[in-house]
């Protein structure tokens, strides 16, 4: 483990001044310094850490950014983390040799030769706590002298309390430390009498936080899945706040997400008062949080509920994608919700489903989907089939529509093929589906006998290009343009459809934010 001294001023060793003889750099002592085509490379290469923001004036994004961009710079030259911009509209061939095709990108660099995408949410303190991680080593060394301050380094630290000579938990800690330094900072000692006065013993590890009880111990199996799970559930706020930037986080984190819509800072703080004993008796088993009404009432739509009547509490399986909305006409009261809640844990909830009417009869040559015969169509059946998740609005949805439509008659018009080949639709606005779908028109193909791995599809939307795709990850490979499926006339009016010129990198989807 490389040495934790000084903290925090010398992490890095003292950088390279900016070359005087070189005027087209922009005020080195700005806090966002302004690179060009002549001067980046020389720019990153003195300094070993540098965040780079590649920008276009009139981008609406990067003008949001732009006043967080600055109070992390600020903050960050501090540390001697230089925090610089790159105007892409004037600088091209720098910004196309860097990989950007969309504004903001920001990217880590340690010299012009490595770098990788700045991988944190964009706020001022996301910013530097991501570039604190970035400047420190993995694992860094701490004693009695230094440990506070390094507790003080970010909302979470974790230490590991191993002893010098116990080398497979030194080398299991520091292996885990590697894949989560993005993510956390972490330090150890190996001192013992430290370890007793912080209440742990060797080895373990403590997880210092600036929330709820402030620290949590774990002195289980060192092995790197049973450390993260450990972790995961103790850097998780008993009762969060969700908004844009946690929202990913409760998504991936594997268990039940239970949401209070409030229209108030107070009432949020009060029902997070209220709710901290039911969270922390089914810690692990479920997140809560706090949801600003206001700004994203809308979501409850998502969840069954009436997105206008608050307060309101539902809770979401993120796995199952399954919906359990509370009942709206009842109070939002701790002692009742959390009687639903532990309720629906020991499944004797049933799901709220969504759905339109199963059609009495199928009109075309797409089969329609909707939330109550989904598992029929789509999953229990040995046939392949291939779904869209589109939502009305969607104007990609519309432009493939017929194409679409021309790719279903090839296999329904077949019966040796229709046996075996399904071409379905879904509205997903207006129906629950198991599938977390976050853009439209999005495209599935789950294959006979693999209907847990489906297989979503990112070539271009032109039907030579779907049928291909059918053929090649389908249970059976059906070609729906082989001989046989059409007369050649048929084929041959199919096949002249047009392709798409876009790759699908730069067709961009009609996103469906649900925050």
């Amino acid at each position: 483990m490389r040495s934790f001294a000084p903290l925090v001023l010398s992490l890095l060793g003292a950088t390279a001044a900016v070359h005087a003889a070189e005027p087209e750099v922009a005020d080195a002592d700005a806090n966002v310094v302004t690179l060009t085509t002549d001067t980046f490379d020389e720019f990153v290469k003195e300094h070993p850490l540098v965040l780079a923001e590649f920008y276009a004036p009139w981008c609406g994004h990067c003008k949001a950014l732009a006043p967080k961009y600055e109070e992390a710079a600020t903050e960050l030259k501090a540390k001697d983390i230089p925090v610089v911009k790159v105007d892409c509209t004037e600088e091209e061939e720098l910004c196309r040799t860097y990989e950007v095709d969309g504004y903001p990108t920001l990217k880590v660099f340690r010299g012009p030769d490595s770098h990788k995408p700045y991988a944190g949410a964009r706020k001022s303190d996301a910013i530097v706590s991501y570039m604190t991680k970035q400047s420190m080593p993995a694992v860094s060394n701490v004693n009695e002298e230094n440990l506070e301050e390094f507790k003080a380094l970010d909302k979470i630290v974790i230490i590991g309390y191993v002893a010098s000579d116990d080398k497979a938990a030194n080398e299991s800690f520091t292996s885990f430390a590697e894949s989560q330094r993005d993510n956390f900072l972490f330090a150890a000692s190996n001192d013992a009498a430290l370890a007793k006065a912080e209440g742990a013993k060797q080895p373990s590890i403590v997880l210092y936080k600036d929330f709820d009880e402030k620290k949590a111990v774990y002195d289980g199996k060192l092995e790197d899945e049973a450390i993260l799970e450990w972790v995961k559930t103790a850097s998780t706020p008993l009762v969060g706040e969700l908004g844009p930037e946690t929202y990913s986080k409760y998504m991936a984190a594997g268990i039940p997400l239970a949401y209070i819509f409030a229209e108030t800072p107070e009432e949020r703080e009060q029902f997070a008062a209220d709710f901290r004993p039911i969270a922390e008796s089914h810690r692990g088993a479920i997140n809560i949080v706090t949801l600003d009404a206001k700004l994203f009432g809308a979501h409850a739509g998502n969840l069954n509920l009436e997105p206008e009547k608050f307060p309101a509490f539902a809770i979401q399986d993120t796995t199952k994608n399954a919906k359990y909305p509370y009942d709206q006409n009842k109070k939002v009261d701790a002692k009742d919700v959390g009687k639903f809640i532990k309720d629906v844990l020991d499944g004797k909830v049933d799901p709220s489903l969504k759905s339109e009417p199963i059609p009495e009869t199928q009109e075309g040559s797409v089969t329609v989907v909707v939330g109550r015969n989904y598992q029929e169509v789509v999953i229990d059946n040995e046939k392949d089939v291939l779904v869209e998740f589109y939502a009305p609005w969607c104007g990609h949805c519309k432009s493939l529509a017929p194409k679409y439509d021309e790719l279903a008659a090839l296999y329904a018009d077949v019966s040796e093929l229709n046996e075996k080949v399904t071409v379905a639709k879904v509205d997903a606005t207006a129906n629950d589906v198991p599938d977390s779908i976050t853009g439209f028109p999005t495209i599935k193909l789950y294959p006979a006998g693999a209907k847990d791995s489906p297989i979503e599809y990112a070539g271009s939307r032109t039907v030579e290009d779907l049928v291909t795709f059918i053929k090649e990850n389908g249970k059976y490979q059906v070609d729906g343009l082989a001989d046989g499926a059409k007369t050649p006339e048929e084929r041959a009016e199919v096949t002249a459809a047009p392709k798409a010129t876009e790759s699908p990198a730069s067709e961009e989807k009609d996103i469906h934010d649900e925050l």
